[in-house]
């Protein structure tokens, strides 16, 4: 196997702003049939998420067999809105711009909702993205072998010229980050921008995020802030591990204030409840949390912290440890 490419999101730092959807959107879906495809989108947990109730629709990996799930259907993508934008503009018919028929859902739709009851409510944001795993189901189902995971650095891609829009791949993937575009007849998904990074650049969702919470580089680079993160101080969590699929993309859990008591006092109760973190990220995450919860008691007594140093990324440059990557091409 070769080496592998990742990204570490630390969600404490995101703020939801979906800098990194326009990003993506504009570089890389803005053709016909993509109009409500989202490579990377960002969610609001607890939410039913994109595509609608995606954690529901099956998929991964069972006993060492891929395990097909559902097939979304297109109202779980949403749709495109369509404004009024003829009336405001050309024909002084209205003064506000809003969508010209009302919509059953759409990505984001539950945003800012969360969980749990007042004062103790709760809510985070969850970006998400392909995440380029070590053992894709998308690949091993895929009857056309479309999908293929390069060496040179575990980047999870589909030929267009040889995909047959059997959409299997979709069913065989876990997070539903594959999207079939009706118009090409072709099955697409995000590339980890891989012009990019061939050159060493950041993946343009990570490099237009104003949060600095995305980190990429190699697993194995025992010098760079992936392999810190995941290996080293083990805060780093994939999404679902049990879908089998080892995925590349991992996230640091966020830590909230603990929920208030009868009396308004803080209590020594987690306002996101555990077993929810856990479902998402497994059981490790109780481990990162206290990790995640002790260095920061040392940075607030004035102690170094060398994991809090990486979180901060006070310089947008420490972010990104991405080499050169040489790719053979057969044109």
């Amino acid at each position: 196997m070769g080496r592998q490419i990742a990204m570490v999101l630390d969600l404490n730092k995101c703020i939801g702003c979906q800098a990194c959807t326009v990003a993506c959107k504009s570089l890389w879906t803005d053709e016909e049939g993509q109009q409500t495809m989202f490579w990377n989108n960002v969610e609001t947990m607890p939410g039913r998420g994109y595509p609608r109730d995606w954690q529901q629709q099956g998929g991964g990996w069972e006993n060492g067999e891929v395990r097909l799930g559902e097939l979304p259907e297109e109202a779980d993508y949403g749709s495109a809105i369509e404004l009024n934008h003829e009336e405001v503009y050309f024909r002084g018919e209205d003064a506000y711009l809003h969508a010209k028929e009302p919509m059953p859902w759409g990505p984001n739709w539950d945003e800012d909702a969360g969980g749990g009851v007042y004062p103790n409510n709760y809510f985070f944001y969850l970006p998400r993205l392909c995440n380029h795993c070590t053992h894709p189901s998308c690949l091993e189902a895929c009857p056309a072998r479309a999908i293929y995971k390069r060496e040179e650095d575990g980047i999870v891609l589909i030929d267009p010229d040889k995909c047959e829009g059997y959409q299997m791949c979709i069913r065989a993937c876990p997070y539903k980050k594959i999207y079939f575009n009706k118009v090409a007849g072709v099955s697409q998904k995000c590339i980890f921008c891989f012009p990019r990074t061939e050159k060493g650049e950041a993946p343009a969702c990570a490099r237009q995020c104003p949060g600095r919470l995305r980190f990429v580089g190699f697993l194995d680079d025992p010098d760079g802030p992936i392999y810190a993160l995941v290996y080293k101080w083990k805060v780093a969590l994939p999404l679902h591990p049990e879908y089998g699929t080892e995925p590349n993309v991992f996230y640091v859990p966020p830590v909230l204030p603990d929920a208030f008591d009868e009396d308004g006092r803080f209590s020594d109760r987690p306002r996101i409840p555990m077993e929810y973190l856990r479902s998402l990220f497994g059981s490790g995450v109780d481990e990162a949390l206290a990790t995640l919860r002790q260095e920061m008691d040392k940075r607030r007594r004035g102690e170094s912290s060398e994991l809090m140093d990486i979180l901060i990324a006070r310089e947008w440059k420490s972010l990104f440890r991405i080499p050169r990557v040489r790719v053979a091409y057969n044109v």
